[in-house]
């Protein structure tokens, strides 16, 4: 993610490597997953909106996770472990994503769950997945409380030891946005609208609180109904409001039309967000015109300037997958990639052999914890929270109708 140390892939893989295949068809009911001779075959439970607004990001997500299973396979990362990749469309509905845990939980070939995209459907599957001492890892969730609980600011404590994450919070990241409008924009006077849903309000109220302490005057504050389209009540509070310029905390379905509908009514002031902003299908949303003056941030640098992670691009390019792998693409593919390695740990610490998965599970959750290593997005490990290890953030902006990467790259410490 910050550090461009090499990921030392291998060769790249060719199509008849990057084929997923299972030894055997999966056992029913024992907890040993299903096996031929001496291979066991392992489930990685995957969670994501599949479908419906944020269908592009997800699927950029899933196939990410599946091109870590396609590697470790063709690679033989775990001896007698064939990884198997099942995935469950939450559409970004925390009820959804809660039954989809349930019923990872009661697949006993599962041993652990890279997911979800939305903070609000991960704190919904927590507690089902941490009963089960089960791995779940997220490469996208960034609210702060996840990991360190709703005092994070004054009183951090961890809230599940098997929930990690390979991705900065809103804590890292939406002060240095503040900073960006504050001190490179010269934005003193701005207007916060949320969605509503956990990571939007979470992101705000950690943008709100940088920006004052920097001297910046938070001038109204708003609220939209993610599920209508006309917002014209909150773009006619923010252009009589003074504001210089907009903060948006939610996601680019709605991002894109309210930029446009601000634009539409007179403002021209910036808009800035967290990552969940940061999509192509956001310039399409608002027009290519529209756009720009939208930057948010993203983590880590960006990916394309990153040595650590040619291999990762140039085998996702090869796999021919419909969606671009986007801005959380990476990030899932070393969260798997790390669900793997602990597998691998646990397998090696208990003689080299898999056994009943479901006694496998809290190995796994222990092996975690001490996972380590060079990934794709730079050095990838877990504080004592399961937070991420590395902390560097990348704000970017739409610029002549289309996003430009690394505007302002910043380490955090």
């Amino acid at each position: 993610m910050h550090h461009t140390r090499l990921l030392r892939l291998g060769v790249p893989l060719v199509a008849g490597a990057l084929t997923l295949t299972a030894c055997g068809s999966r056992d029913e009911g024992n907890g040993t997953g299903s096996s031929t001779g001496a291979s066991t075959t392992v489930t990685i439970g995957f969670d994501a909106p599949l479908s419906k607004d944020l269908a592009a990001v997800g699927l950029g997500m899933k196939n990410s996770a599946e091109l870590a299973v396609k590697k470790a396979n063709a690679e033989k990362a775990v001896p007698g472990v064939t990884f198997e990749l099942a995935a469950k469309d939450d559409q970004a509905t925390p009820n959804i994503g809660q039954q989809n845990a349930a019923a990872f939980v009661a697949d006993e070939s599962v041993v652990g769950v890279v997911g979800a995209y939305n903070s609000s459907v991960s704190a919904a599957m927590a507690s089902t997945l941490h009963d089960a001492r089960m791995v779940q890892v997220s490469g996208a969730n960034t609210t702060a409380a996840l990991t360190q609980g709703a005092d994070y600011k004054t009183a951090p404590k961890r809230q599940y030891d098997n929930y990690f994450r390979t991705i900065s919070t809103d804590a890292v990241a939406a002060p240095v946005m503040a900073a960006y409008f504050y001190q490179d924009l010269k934005v003193t006077e701005i207007a916060t609208v949320d969605d509503k849903k956990t990571y939007g309000t979470g992101i705000v109220d950690n943008f709100t609180d940088a920006y004052r302490k920097l001297g910046g005057k938070v001038v109204i504050h708003q609220s939209i109904n993610p599920d209508e389209a006309d917002y014209a009540a909150v773009v006619n509070s923010v252009k009589s409001s003074g504001a210089q310029g907009v903060f948006y905390g939610g996601e680019y379905p709605q991002a894109g039309p309210l930029k446009k509908q601000l634009v539409a009514a007179g403002f021209d002031g910036p808009m800035g967000g967290g990552d969940a902003v940061k999509d192509d299908q956001l310039v399409s949303l608002a027009g290519a015109k529209a756009a720009n003056g939208v930057c948010a941030h993203s983590d880590g640098a960006p990916v394309a300037s990153l040595d650590s992670a040619k291999t990762f691009v140039t085998d996702y390019k090869a796999a021919g997958y419909a969606e671009d792998y986007g801005v959380f693409g990476a990030y899932v593919y070393d969260a798997t990639t790390a669900l793997i390695k602990a597998v691998g740990a646990a397998v090696e610490a208990g003689g080299g052999t898999a056994g009943d998965l479901a006694r496998l599970r809290p190995k796994v959750v222990d092996a975690m914890q001490e996972v380590s290593f060079d990934g794709a997005t730079g050095k990838v490990g877990f504080d004592e929270y399961g937070d991420s290890v590395n902390q560097v953030i990348s704000v970017n902006c739409v610029q002549g109708g289309a996003w430009k990467n690394g505007v302002k790259v910043v380490t955090v410490k």
